[in-house]
Formats: structure tokens, C-alpha cells, sequence
């Protein structure tokens, strides 16, 4: 912080904190600018910064050194995502989405309201917010998180239920189709939100990712939906049951990673295979790992490699197109994924040509340089870590 004295730096931190309760009892309103843009920032820059979650707050970590820079008090399980430039974190909380400036290390006043927040979209300099429990998608530039709340479009389901929405450049949105009890399909809505197209033989719809050619992959419980080029293809999985609900896509790659759980009665399945799915021809291959991995396990590396944090403790790396298990690089030890979805476990976030692992059971986090397959940098914390993103102004 600056400031000539120990005095004044204890009474900043004080300002800071009493400002981030008030915040969070009161939010920050519709034209609500951030702290930076009101003049009470204080704290030195941070380049390229990362951000990992833990019970009680939200530590900053130096993006080169791994070091934490500022443990951000916020209470309760939050979620992160990049928002979309270099500066910003979006922050799934009970109230809502709130904007974490990583870069200077505080939480702002821009806060986007709506009872259980989802998913976070980053597409086409454009972020989409959904919030599960209004059926609600916001879409704003996040470029202008700097300048304090940006201006926001909207558009709101028929129903509320567990979505996900992603624009595409031409203004068309993507979005899911569901109620509380069922999901069932997508819908596509052009830049007037008239109804271009919809399907609704996708049970169970969950997950977004998008594509070479801004193919948009939207998984179910027996397949994915395709939308590309003003037209919807359901692809089935090869199997009765093959609920596909996380991907990730790359924009320079027409494949898209996902996962794979072929057990309905599943209190919790642990697969160790894994879907390709091929937005171009419509085909959808699987890969066995030959060990396990979780929601949080999957990636895409600079040349849209494939990437999978198994539970063996390494990243599989696998070729898109063949499906090959090109590489597998060692980086944690072996590790049990947990019965409740927010309860710790190790996690994979790629950021350039580093792929960033965490390790709970170790308190710890690692750097691994994806094209020599050797760890870079180890940092450590205080309490175990749980989720990890970072900032990415890429999308």
C-alpha cells in the first residue's frame, strides 16, 4: 500500500475492509463504479494475476512468483471466472456476481444482482452472466469494467432453471431451455431476440464451449447439440446413458473436450473417460485415461491440446484430432475426488503456455511449462485452496 507510515497503512487496510462489509450487507447499485474509478485505490499493480478461492476469502497470487500477494476477506463458498480482460475476476456469490479487480487486489463496488449465480461466458468480447435463479443472461463488454458498472443488455428465460447463455459476434444468443424440475434443450434468438431455432431432445442440458468457426457445443445426458452455421445437430453418445455436462473448447480447434459419465444411479462417478467432439463432422470420440478426474480436471493448451488433471496426479495430454494420449506429465501425488462438489480438490487452469495445478492436500500450488513438461514455480498458502482462475483478456 502506499503511505509514509505504519500508521497511515493500518488505517487504509481498515477503510478498505469496513468498505467491503458495507458492500456486501448493502451492494453496490445499478450505476455503482469501482473503487479504482472513485479514487480510493490504493494498492500496487499486480501483472497477470491469479486468484484461488479458499474457506474465508479469496487469496491474489503473483502470476510469475506464485506468491500471495493479499487474501481478499469474502465468507462462504464463491466461485471465480476471468471476466474477460486483463484486470478483472467475476465472483459467484450468494448475492449475486460481484467484480474482483485482481490486478490491484480488492473487491469493487460493481455488483450484478440475481439469486444463484452460474455460469460465466466469456465469447466474441462479450461476457455472459446467468443467473440460475431469475432465467436471467447479462451481456456487457467487459473492457469497461475499469470505468466502473458497464452498460448491460439482458435477456431472461421463460423459465428459471440451471442455464448457461453465450453470444456469439453476429449478436445471436445461445441459450438453454428448462425449468426448476427439467432441462431439455437450446434455443437460438438473433440480435432482436427473435427466434431463429431450437431443439429440445437434450435431457439433463448442461455446459458450454465454443469452437473454431464460433460452433457452440451444449451438453446432455445421451450427447451434445451442436449449433453452427444457423442450424442445431444433436450427436448421440455411443453409449445409453453418456451425459456429457462440462466442455472446453478452443477457437483455433473445431474439437471439443468433455467429460463422460455413463452411470445414472451414480452417487458419485468417478470416470476415467473422456468425450472429443467434432463440431465440423458431428462425430464423437472417447478417450480412456486409463485413471479418473473431475469436473475441474479439464483444459485446452496453447495448440488446443487436450489437457486432463487426472487423479493419478498428472495431466494427460491429448491430440484433439487423433484422440492420442500424446504426453502425460507428472505434477502432484495421487489424490480422491470428494463427495460434495465444493469441498477442495486439485484443479487445472492453462493461462498461455502454463498450466497452473492446485494441490489441496498440500496447500499448494504449481506451475508446470506445458512445452517442456517441467514444473516452473511451487507456491504455498495458509489454508488448503480451492478453485483457480485468473485473469485472461484472450476470449
Amino acid at each position: 500500500m502506499v503511505g509514509s507510515s505504519r500508521t497511515k497503512r493500518a488505517a487504509a487496510a481498515t477503510a478498505l475492509l469496513a468498505a467491503s462489509v458495507l458492500m456486501a450487507a448493502c451492494g453496490g447499485g445499478p450505476g455503482s463504479a469501482s473503487s479504482e474509478s472513485k479514487g480510493k485505490q490504493s494498492a500496487a499493480k499486480v501483472k497477470d494475476p491469479l486468484v484461488v478461492t479458499h474457506d474465508g476469502g479469496i487469496y491474489v497470487l503473483d502470476g510469475e512468483s506464485l506468491k500471495v500477494v493479499r487474501d481478499v476477506p469474502l465468507p462462504g463458498y464463491n466461485r471465480v471466472n476471468p471476466a474477460g480482460d486483463d484486470r478483472h475476476i467475476m465472483v459467484s456469490t450468494p448475492q449475486g456476481f460481484r467484480v474482483l479487480d485482481a490486478s490491484r487486489q480488492n473487491m469493487t463496488d460493481i455488483r450484478f444482482d440475481g439469486a444463484k449465480p452460474g455460469h460465466v461466458v466469456r465469447h466474441g468480447g462479450k461476457t455472459v452472466l446467468f443467473a440460475d435463479g431469475t432465467g436471467k443472461a447479462t451481456i456487457f463488454d467487459p473492457a469497461g469494467l475499469g470505468k466502473g458498472r458497464p452498460e448491460t443488455r439482458t435477456y431472461t428465460a421463460p423459465a428459471p432453471h440451471h442455464g448457461v447463455a453465450v453470444e456469439l459476434k453476429n449478436g445471436e444468443l445461445v441459450t438453454t431451455l428448462g425449468t426448476e424440475k427439467a432441462r431439455t434443450g437450446i434455443v437460438v434468438l438473433d440480435r432482436n431476440r427473435k427466434e431463429i431455432t431450437r431443439n429440445e431432445k437434450c435431457p439433463a442440458v448442461h455446459g458450454e464451449a465454443t469452437a473454431k468457426g464460433e460452433a457452440v457445443v451444449i451438453g446432455c445426458e445421451d450427447g451434445v447439440l451442436i449449433y453452427r452455421n444457423g442450424k442445431i445437430t444433436k450427436v448421440d453418445s455411443p453409449t445409453a446413458y453418456g451425459r456429457i455436462g462440462h466442455q472446453k473448447g478452443s477457437e483455433d480447434s473445431p474439437v471439443v473436450l468433455g467429460d463422460y459419465k455413463q452411470n445414472p444411479e451414480a452417487e458419485l462417478e468417478r470416470p476415467e473417460k473422456v468425450s472429443l467432439i467434432d463440431t465440423e463432422t458431428g462425430r464423437l470420440k472417447l478417450v480412456d485415461l486409463g485413471t479418473s478426474y473431475s469436473a475441474k480436471s479439464l483444459a485446452r493448451g496453447p495448440r488446443s491440446e487436450a489437457l486432463v488433471l487426472g487423479t493419478d496426479g498428472s495431466i494427460h495430454v491429448i491430440d484433439p484430432e487423433s484422440g492420442e494420449v500424446t504426453a502425460t506429465i507428472p505434477v502432484i501425488g495421487k489424490w480422491t475426488e470428494p463427495m460434495d462438489w465444493q469441498q477442495p480438490r486439485p484443479e487445472i487452469f492453462v493461462r498461455g503456455g502454463t498450466a497452473f495445478v492446485t494441490d489441496p492436500g498440500n496447500k499448494s500450488i504449481h506451475a508446470v511449462d506445458l512445452k517442456s513438461g517441467k514444473k516452473a514455480t511451487t507456491g504455498t498458502f495458509e489454508k488448503k485452496p480451492n478453485e483457480i482462475t485468473g485473469v485472461d483478456a484472450a476470449h
